[in-house]
């Protein structure tokens, strides 16, 4: 397996280096990067199978990282001596997680199950799902991270009245600011918001059920969020809808 370290500190990267020379024969080390930006170029020049990423760098995070890569088609080991990320990371359904000082046992299982992982083709590099489930960091805190070009931002579900689709892009509507486009699809956030009280009536609007006002009558009909906006209610979604709230045809 091809694979990158990165991480801030030196010494930490010659102990992996070390560690995995010495205990994982069959990891191949391409090279290093100790910032956002040279791991960005490093995974460019060669096209790693594996990158063992520190969370907190210069110039960003590991998940910044994550975000800039893009379709990651590499595994991710995190290594990072700071624990409070290990539940975010769980929640985030990291499969490959170490805490600095690195344990040589740990080390090798977390090797091995990304060796296993890539002898599967079908199945989607673990990376890719870290930053997808990323975006909702707790579910019960009911937090939503919307990513930006200069990085993230955190908002309450609560406050989320509607997302519409704009292409590839989704438009957020909120209660009390001017709406963000965030480049992720509608189906996405569907997927990412259904458990959380949101539902999608139309194929371009996802709503949260907590803010619909009222409700007109017709074919599929149409309901009015409190935010102001009328949305037109699909024929196939209507019995859905209504069903919300315990009502009838």
């Amino acid at each position: 397996m091809k694979a990158l370290l990165i991480d801030d500190e030196k010494t930490s990267r010659n102990v992996l280096r070390s560690y995995l020379t010495k205990y994982c024969p069959d990891v191949d080390i391409a090279g290093e990067a100790e910032n956002v930006g040279q791991a960005i170029e490093a995974i460019k020049l060669h096209q790693p199978d594996l990158i063992f990423l520190d969370v907190e760098m210069p110039q960003g995070n590991g998940f910044d990282l994550l975000e800039a890569v893009g379709d990651a088609n590499f595994e991710t080991i995190f290594v990072t001596a700071f624990d409070h990320y290990a539940i975010q990371a769980l929640n985030c359904s990291a499969a490959y997680y170490l805490l600095k000082p690195v344990s040589i046992d740990d080390l090798v299982e977390a090797v091995d199950k990304v060796r296993k992982g890539l002898q599967n083709p079908a199945a989607k590099p673990q990376a890719r799902v870290l930053l997808d489930n990323f975006h909702v960091l707790n579910e019960q805190q009911k937090k939503l991270v919307l990513p930006l070009m200069e990085g993230f931002e955190v908002v309450k579900l609560e406050d989320i009245v509607t997302c519409e689709a704009n292409d590839n892009f989704t438009d957020f509507h909120f209660t009390n600011r001017p709406k963000m486009m965030i480049c992720r699809t509608l189906k996405f956030y569907e997927e990412l918001l259904e458990a959380s009280g949101f539902l999608r009536v139309h194929k371009s609007y996802l709503i949260n059920l907590h803010h619909v006002s009222k409700y007109h009558k017709g074919k599929g009909g149409e309901v009015v969020m409190s935010n102001g906006q009328n949305i037109v209610v699909s024929p196939q979604k209507k019995e859905q809808l209504l069903a919300h709230f315990s009502l009838g045809r």
